[in-house]
Order: structure tokens, then C-alpha cells, then sequence
């Protein structure tokens, strides 16, 4: 008996030494980019026990909204205690979190209509490959993950939709979904780039509406990505999330859609990234 209490506290004692520690959050980190010809800033989450292991980790990428930057989830999301409280409480596995910046040069996710800016083509072929060197991270489909809000939401959508073979899941949050009809599309592209053509402009409709994307997924790659759709009731973005997920349901792409009380607020996010963190850690187990 005295022998097994020893243990439980010798037990006791490791767990809190590594847990009382917490994650550890780095938001002024930088990288050079050949693609878009300048250093590009990233935020790290590393979870508790990170740097006393030698094991790899699954890996999220959150992607902030506009507006904000690398450091968004770090100063108004709460993601270092959020992640902490649910990895200690055992609803989510110990994973790297990775926000890059998508607001520095021209602001979002995507490559623009015109070609003279593609922030894409960095996310996938600088960006991921370059993280995912530096930090002990697990470099299959099936440990990485992504996730974001509003803009960030739109870009989960975009990178999970273009390359389902990257990851095993994605939660948009509040998600912009692009524009949502092609005159839509032809007014946004227009404004900004008046002598753009209605080729550049169907072409970028085509690539980036969540909408056109979903109708157009090959049933061969309809369910190789886990979705978790999550809208506020009184987002300004409800129409785009709902009419996602209608598309999804006529495409039988198999997804969880949340509509919960709630606008566009950091409130609501913080209250939807412990979800977010307990669905992916599934795919992470292997359910």
C-alpha cells in the first residue's frame, strides 16, 4: 500500500510538473518567402511538454480573420489557455498550432485574380513545408488540420476544398465564403481592378467560391476531409454558411453544422475552438 501511494504521488508530481507549465506561445516569428519576395510572420503554439519530449505532434493551422494578423488568436482568441485547459482535461490531443500572418502586402488566403500576388501558392509550397522542417511535427494527412474564423474561415474552406489530401480535417468558422454569385465575384474584382477581364474573373470564381467549389468536388475526394461548420444566428455571414452547407447536403459530403447564439465576436470564436480542438483530435486518435 505504501509502495502504490509512492507512486501516485511520484505520478501526481510529473503530471503537475509538466501540465502546471502550460503551452508556450511565440507570435513574432519570421520566415523569408521567395513567392511573395519578403519575410513573412508566423505564431506558434507548442503545447505543454513540448520542449522536455522527443516525440512529433499533429499540427492545426489557425488562420485569423481580416484585420487582425499572426498574433489574433494569440491576443483576443485566448488560444494558448483554450488549448491548454482542453488538452489538460483530456478533450484534445497535444498538437502545434501554427497562425501565419495573412495581412501584411495584401490581405487574405487566396492567390489574386490577376497573378501578381499568391499568398496560396506560399501557404502550401513555403510555408507548410518550412514549419513543419523547423518544429516536430507529424508530416502525414491524418495529423494535420485546419481551422479559422471569418477570413480565416473562407481560407479553411479553400485550402481543404483545393487539397483534400492534406488534411483529415477543417472547421470554418464564421466563415466568409467567398463571393457568392459570378456578379458578385465581377462588382468585388471590378472595383479594385477596373480593366480586369470576365475570363480573370469567372476563373477566380471558379477557384474561390466555397460554393462552386463544394458543387464541383469529384465524389472520388468528397469524403476525405472531416468538415465542422460553425455560424452565429446573427452573423453577417449566416447565408454563406447555410447555403455551404445545403451544398454539402445535395453533394452527400458527410459534415457537422453548428448554428449557435451568437454574432461575429471574438466572444463566440473562443466559445467554438475547444469544439473545434475535441473534432480534430478524433481524426488525430483515429477515432
Amino acid at each position: 500500500m505504501k509502495k502504490q501511494l509512492q507512486l501516485l504521488i511520484c505520478f501526481i508530481v510529473i503530471f503537475n510538473h509538466v501540465f502546471s507549465q502550460g503551452g508556450k506561445v511565440y507570435d513574432n516569428l519570421s520566415m523569408p518567402s521567395k513567392i511573395l519576395k519578403m519575410e513573412r510572420k508566423y505564431a506558434v503554439y507548442l503545447p505543454p511538454g513540448y520542449e522536455t519530449s522527443e516525440r512529433s505532434y499533429p499540427v492545426l493551422y489557425l488562420l485569423h480573420g481580416g484585420g487582425d494578423d499572426q498574433t489574433g488568436w494569440i491576443q483576443f482568441g485566448e488560444v494558448e489557455n483554450i488549448a491548454d485547459k482542453a488538452i489538460m482535461e483530456g478533450k484534445s490531443t497535444p498538437m502545434v498550432i501554427i497562425m501565419p500572418d495573412a495581412n501584411t502586402g495584401k490581405r487574405g488566403y487566396t492567390n489574386s485574380a490577376t497573378g501578381d500576388w499568391l499568398y496560396e501558392d506560399f501557404f502550401f509550397n513555403e510555408l507548410m513545408p518550412f514549419v513543419e522542417k523547423k518544429y516536430r511535427i507529424k508530416g502525414e494527412k491524418r495529423y494535420r488540420a485546419v481551422s479559422g474564423l471569418s477570413m480565416g474561415g473562407h481560407g479553411s474552406f479553400i485550402y481543404a476544398l483545393h487539397r483534400p489530401d492534406l488534411f483529415s480535417s477543417a472547421c470554418p468558422l464564421s466563415a466568409w465564403c467567398g463571393p457568392l454569385t459570378l456578379e458578385e465575384a465581377k462588382n468585388t474584382l471590378k472595383r479594385d481592378n477596373p480593366t480586369i477581364s470576365d475570363t480573370l474573373v469567372s476563373k477566380y470564381f471558379s477557384k474561390y467560391s466555397v460554393n462552386e467549389l463544394i458543387k464541383n468536388t469529384p465524389d472520388s475526394t468528397k469524403k476525405l476531409v472531416r468538415w465542422y461548420i460553425d455560424c452565429g444566428d446573427d452573423d453577417f455571414l449566416y447565408e454563406g454558411n447555410s447555403l455551404a452547407h445545403i451544398a454539402m447536403k445535395k453533394k452527400d459530403m458527410p459534415h457537422e453544422f453548428r448554428i449557435r447564439q451568437g454574432g461575429h465576436t471574438w466572444t463566440y470564436w473562443r466559445q467554438a475552438l475547444p469544439e473545434v480542438l475535441e473534432f480534430i483530435s478524433m481524426a488525430f486518435h483515429q477515432y
